[in-house]
């Protein structure tokens, strides 16, 4: 199989000048997580939701005047794009996926985008299909933060990590888990319009004599809690691949949590199954 083969097309593209909202309102529309960047025609870049998601802990003195939403792309934007032709074969581009640390490349032919390849359009390819094992045999460990982390915690770990998290409660069982796309799309503006690490006392709204009215509104920082699904989709280590593979297919996900006697054993992701299609 080949690129031309698994590729989606077309192709969602945004402005280097256009607004982070304006690109996260197509990722939401069209149930995307990422687009490409074209300046004048030419490809220049790729926006993806990890970049929007991380960048909220990342925001300066500036930014935080600033809504993210309204920075232009070409601010969070990775520019100069891995891309591959159409007779690209799948397996190269699995390997591409694991050797660059990227989750998609778009697809050029004669100098022009044809479509895009994404970590989505390579599971559901035949190779993914013919993998056989169990769970365990490919799953990883997995990072763990309380429901009660400030929301710059939750993102140093991942960060750290390039992963997602698992939100456990107070007795280690599981709360919930965060992901980039819980990140990038997480849309409380009040609490993160201001630091996503500190709780903030805001006075109240100014009268039309000048003066402030009585009371104040209190912002309380953003835990995990507050941005993380659940509950949360898991599977024995014992399952078979295939069938784990089925069932992310099924909830829309890209990864279960392992779960063996009541205790978390790891996660298997969307990325440890192309790891399998890339040797």
């Amino acid at each position: 199989m080949f690129a031309r083969d698994v590729m989606t097309a077309p192709v969602f593209i945004v402005s280097p000048n256009d607004t982070v909202a304006y690109a996260r309102n197509l990722m939401v529309k069209h149930k995307i997580s990422r687009v490409l960047v074209m300046d004048n025609g030419k490809l220049t870049g790729v926006l993806t939701k990890k970049d929007i998601a991380y960048r909220l802990k990342q925001q300066g003195s500036a930014w935080r005047r600033r809504s993210i939403d309204q920075v232009p792309v070409s601010s969070l934007a990775a520019v100069d794009p891995v891309v591959v032709t159409p007779g690209t074969g799948i397996r190269g581009i699995a390997w591409l996926f694991v050797e660059k640390n990227i989750s998609c490349v778009p697809v050029v032919e004669e100098g022009k985008v044809i479509g895009i390849v994404t970590k989505s359009d390579l599971v559901k390819s035949a190779l993914v299909s013919s993998l056989s094992g169990s769970v365990g045999a490919v799953m990883e460990d997995v990072a763990t933060v309380s429901r009660h982390h400030s929301l710059d915690h939750v993102i140093n770990v991942m960060s750290a990590r390039n992963d997602k998290v698992v939100v456990t409660n107070d007795d280690g069982s599981i709360a919930g888990i965060i992901t980039e796309t819980n990140l990038a799309f997480f849309e409380d503006s009040e609490k993160s319009a201001v630091g996503v690490g500190k709780d903030v006392t805001r006075q109240g709204q100014r009268k039309a004599d000048g003066t402030r009215g009585q009371g104040s509104l209190t912002v309380t920082r953003v835990t995990a809690e507050d941005v993380m699904t659940s509950p949360t989709v898991t599977v024995s280590p014992d399952q078979m691949l295939p069938d784990a593979i089925a069932l992310m297919g099924r909830q829309h996900i890209n990864s279960l949590v392992v779960v063996e006697n009541n205790t978390i054993s790891g996660i298997i992701k969307r990325d440890d199954i192309i790891k399998e299609v890339a040797k």
